[in-house]
């Protein structure tokens, strides 16, 4: 029994990271601080004046539990950490888990070349450009770049590979210069490339001056189709130049952050200013409750964005001042590995900056509103409504299993799994049956469910042993409600599974009618209806018809490998070239079971003996043993 008054007691004063549960072991809310004695015991003082947020927060919880840090910079990391991994109710959470795309200037090679890049390494010999909004800008930008400057894309240790191979595609075309065989000096190749980060950086006025002299000069000269091409590729520069359209004085890169709310969604504005050109922006969606401030929200987006965003500008330009500005700028600093600067614009063009950003938040705000609201009851609305509908409260993760066979033959098992009402595809597991032979669905589906979880829990065990997070498994995040594609008898068989293994996991069936349509759960030895016009009941539909699509497809993958392998294959002396030979001629197994022995000696490959092979194994066995799905169509059992 947690006894909360001598909790209090024992809180250390020392920098850390706490965390609040409520009486389902959900973490609810998770905060840092300096010193975690004098922080955790704020909630819990009656005369401390709280917000109404702060009020319901400490009312659901029923323990807590904190880590010590050497310092409040490692609490401020292990915050964002551990906010990202569990998402807390009671957190600002930022809604968007948006990675960008840049440019990646291998300016350490003697042949540099431009690449698309996620990720930013601190290697001394890479240069980066962006963020860019979206992968189609930073695609269209390099397509751009080949066509200008002649840029190489192929991967070749050059010089050292200088002539080992023809030149590519890319030299035909004209949007390389074939520096792989020496048609183009490194000097000259430099020169092109310098040019290339010219253009990056913004720089277009000397490149556009120059193509509309060469469009001109090709004019001239009766050259229309090299004119037309450089008319294009003007026309190209400009619309890229176009996307400039806020300049500042100064040449320093920074961010423009900026927000808009209502009772109960905020949304934050970024600028993304390189080298004192506005290159783009993006909006994000925050949870934020009506007690919550302005501040309280842009200190939580802050900590939330910059956790994950590869590139750190020098400076952000922030609409309100946040609580934990200095630590924050220590941890960005220490990220970029040169001083970041928080800064809250009072006048002149930098507030006019924070206010157009504001603007663009307010309208993003005010036309998603209805978007939003529609697909939060899409997918987290009808997640709750699921949790409601059989009395467990809110669900954040779920599993459904199905199994797939033909016959008996090749059976697999699905896993899928949706979180906050949407597909988490990266979670997907397949399961070849190992055990069960023939078509037992409840056997296979204990053997998926067992390995499932084992694997899960052993995983674990080793995590922890080795000092490191859960999160690094990939089968240790257990699901708030398991679904299982039938009633009674599946629903049965998760729950002797949970039960041998000692957990305790919610699991409901997907029942279905004569027609083969869900018309409910069976959850708790009862069936429960579900109107058939809510979002829960389409949320269902979608997982049950996600886990039927992944089962069947892996099902039929396994079949397409085995289905001439299974008969022929069996076959003493018919190896890959007899099989094929056999197939050339008589087209399928049918035929080839009708034939008699001296049309079987008369196909290209084989003779006598492998003729005779044939003929009395398919006599012996009739050929079915093995068909692998070539006698009998794809089927999935319901047992309900």
């Amino acid at each position: 029994m947690f006894d909360l008054e001598e909790e209090l007691k024992k809180l250390p004063a020392s920098p850390g990271v706490y965390l609040m549960h409520n009486d389902r072991d959900e973490i609810i809310y998770v905060g840092k601080a300096v010193s975690l004695k004098n922080r955790v015991r704020q909630y819990f003082q009656s005369s401390r004046n709280k917000t109404a947020k702060i009020e319901q927060m400490v009312s659901h919880i029923a323990w807590f539990e904190y880590i010590l840090t050497d310092s409040e910079l490692e609490a401020l990391v292990l915050e964002c950490n551990l906010i990202k991994e569990h998402r807390p109710r009671y957190n600002t959470m930022l809604k968007d888990d948006k990675t960008y795309p840049y440019i990646k200037a291998t300016v350490g090679e003697d042949f540099p070349r431009l690449l698309f890049s996620r990720d930013m390494k601190k290697d001394g010999r890479s240069r980066y450009f962006g963020p860019y909004t979206s992968a189609g800008a930073v695609k269209d930008t390099l397509d751009l770049i080949h066509k200008l400057y002649r840029i190489r894309t192929c991967s070749r240790n050059l010089p050292k590979d200088t002539g080992k191979e023809r030149p590519c595609l890319n030299y035909h075309i004209k949007q390389c210069d074939a520096p792989c065989q020496g048609y183009i000096s490194k000097e000259d190749y430099q020169k092109s490339f310098g040019q290339a980060l010219d253009f990056l950086g913004g720089h277009y006025e000397l490149l556009l001056r120059s193509l509309k002299e060469k469009m001109e000069q090709a004019s001239e000269q009766m050259e229309f189709e090299k004119a037309i091409e450089y008319r294009e590729l003007l026309n190209s520069v400009k619309q890229v130049a176009q996307k400039q359209k806020i300049t500042s004085s100064s040449m320093e890169d920074r961010d423009i952050v900026a927000l808009a709310r209502d009772e109960r969604d905020a949304v934050v504005q970024v600028f993304f200013i390189r080298e004192g050109k506005l290159i783009g922006r993006d909006h994000f969606h925050l949870s934020a409750g009506a007690a919550e401030s302005e501040e309280e929200i842009l200190d939580g987006f802050v900590k939330q964005f910059y956790a994950g965003t590869p590139f750190i500008p020098r400076e952000l330009w922030l609409q309100y001042p946040i609580t934990d500005s200095e630590v924050i700028s220590q941890w960005l600093t220490a990220k970029r590995g040169q001083k970041v600067r928080l800064v809250v614009p009072q006048k002149g063009e930098k507030e006019r900056l924070v206010e157009l950003a504001a603007r663009n938040a307010a309208l993003v705000l005010s036309q998603d509103k209805e978007r939003i609201k529609k697909e939060e009851l899409r997918t987290i609305g009808a997640m709750n409504q699921i949790g409601a509908l059989i009395g467990i409260g809110a669900v954040r993760r779920v599993e459904a299993f199905d199994i797939s066979n033909t016959s008996g033959v090749e059976s697999v098992g699905s896993m899928v799994v949706y979180e906050d009402g949407k597909p988490k595809r990266s979670d997907y597991r397949k399961f070849k049956i190992r055990t069960v032979q023939g078509p037992n669905d409840y056997a296979s589906m204990e053997e998926v469910l067992t390995r499932r979880f084992s694997h899960g829990m052993e995983e674990a065990k080793n995590l922890r042993a080795e000092g490191k997070e859960l999160s690094f498994g990939s089968f240790t995040r257990f699901p708030d409600l398991i679904m299982m594609d039938g009633g009674r008898g599946q629903v049965n068989i998760a729950l002797g599974v949970l039960e041998q293994m000692g957990l305790s996991i919610p699991v409901c069936g997907m029942v279905k009618d004569d027609f083969h349509r869900t018309r409910g759960l069976y959850f708790n030895n009862k069936e429960v209806p579900i109107d058939r016009h809510s979002e829960g009941f389409r949320l269902i539909t979608r997982i049950q018809d996600e886990a039927h699509r992944f089962a069947i497809e892996y099902h039929r993958s396994l079949r397409g490998k085995g289905q001439v392998r299974s008969v022929l294959d069996e076959i003493p002396g018919i190896g890959p070239a007899r099989r094929k030979a056999l197939m050339r001629q008589f087209k399928d197994i049918e035929a080839i079971r009708n034939a008699d022995i001296q049309e079987l000696a008369q196909t290209p490959q084989m003779n006598q003996k492998a003729a005779e092979a044939v003929y009395h194994f398919f006599r012996k066995t009739g050929g079915h043993s093995f068909c692998g799905g070539m006698c009998a169509d794809v089927k999935t059992h319901d047992n309900q």
